[in-house]
């Protein structure tokens, strides 16, 4: 007999840290009140360092399934389920966002009308249906996904608006909010300018160089900068010898966008294929994935800190099989 996932008795919400995770994690958090919310990182939880947050009252959400938590809700193409997780209630739909997969399962028992606008710019934003215009533009759901940080506690502070029902106009004058939305806007103007320094095009895929930096940018920055020169993008951020689990920084890792302003309908290239050419843990969907920088001798994964030749060699090796589009 299928198990109604609203029936579960769930302690605590494990959620990814965008825009995405915290809207599903502010519409179940209105199912369960007094659940408690952990973001995360698909490489920490695949590195394990969540295992201790995991049990049949976990849900996990936006990231990939954990045998031991009690819920699972996703939309990644590679994180289907291949058969049954014995004790996980898995629930995955190829919708744009995790949200609106949460959303349809609670609008039945509840009112989540004040989410309806916001829902439809996660999707856009999410599932790569934003035009170049609407990205560019000051709309605030745009912004609201931008403020976002789970170090400075901005990311609580919007879920916990979403769930109280707060409009974005009045989560966005939040004291911790404006003064995040003042700093992206700066920031905003200096990403722009780094990208610009950092990006090349080689065979119409963008690669821009981030790491290092301390900066992130997702692929719509990027492939908004490269225009239609470009049909993808790469984008390296973290550093260089940094390891999930200690101070030494976010791991170099990279990002792999379809340029979704030029390709509508999906891009022409299923870039899993890369983000899984060398990390098993890689994954996303077709337009849109990621992976670690993995450390390699002689074009073999080896078991060592990466450096700047590592990540030389992965480029080179994505630019092949790019290619052979």
């Amino acid at each position: 007999m299928e198990v109604d996932p609203l029936s579960l008795d769930i302690r605590r919400i494990v959620t990814d840290s965008d825009l995405d995770g915290v809207v599903t994690g502010s519409i179940l958090r209105r199912w369960w009140p007094d659940s408690e919310v952990v973001f995360g990182h698909p490489g920490e939880l695949r590195a394990g360092l969540m295992d201790h947050l995991m049990d049949r009252k976990t849900a996990v959400c936006d990231l990939p399934r954990h045998p031991k938590c009690g819920l699972s809700i996703d939309h990644h193409q590679s994180n289907k389920p291949v058969g049954d997780e014995d004790g996980v209630i898995s629930v995955w739909r190829a919708t744009p966002s995790a949200a609106r997969i949460a959303h349809d399962l609670l609008k039945n028992r509840i009112d989540l009308s004040d989410l309806d606008d916001l829902l439809v710019w996660v999707d856009k934003l999410d599932g790569g249906g934003v035009t170049r215009d609407e990205y560019l533009s000051d709309n605030p759901a745009v912004w609201l996904g931008r403020v976002i940080d789970v170090s400075e506690g901005t990311a609580m502070a919007v879920l916990e608006g979403l769930q109280r029902g707060d409009e974005i106009d009045q989560i966005l004058e939040i004291p911790l909010i404006s003064r995040k939305l003042r700093e992206r806007k700066r920031e905003r103007e200096k990403l722009t300018e780094i990208i610009a320094e950092r990006t090349v095009v080689i065979d119409r895929i963008a690669i821009a160089r981030l790491d290092g930096l301390g900066m992130r940018s997702n692929g719509y920055h990027v492939t908004a900068f490269a225009g239609d020169a470009c049909d993808a993008c790469i984008v390296i951020h973290g550093d260089i010898g940094a390891s999930f689990g200690d101070d030494t920084g976010y791991p170099v890792s990279a990002s792999f966008y379809t340029n979704s302003f030029l390709h509508r309908e999906g891009g022409i290239y299923d870039l899993t294929g890369l983000a899984t050419h060398f990390d098993p843990d890689g994954g996303g969907h077709a337009n849109a994935c990621g992976c670690r920088i993995k450390p390699l001798e002689k074009g073999r994964v080896t078991d060592r800190k990466v450096t700047e030749e590592d990540v030389r060699e992965n480029i080179s090796e994505w630019l092949r099989l790019w290619s052979e589009r």
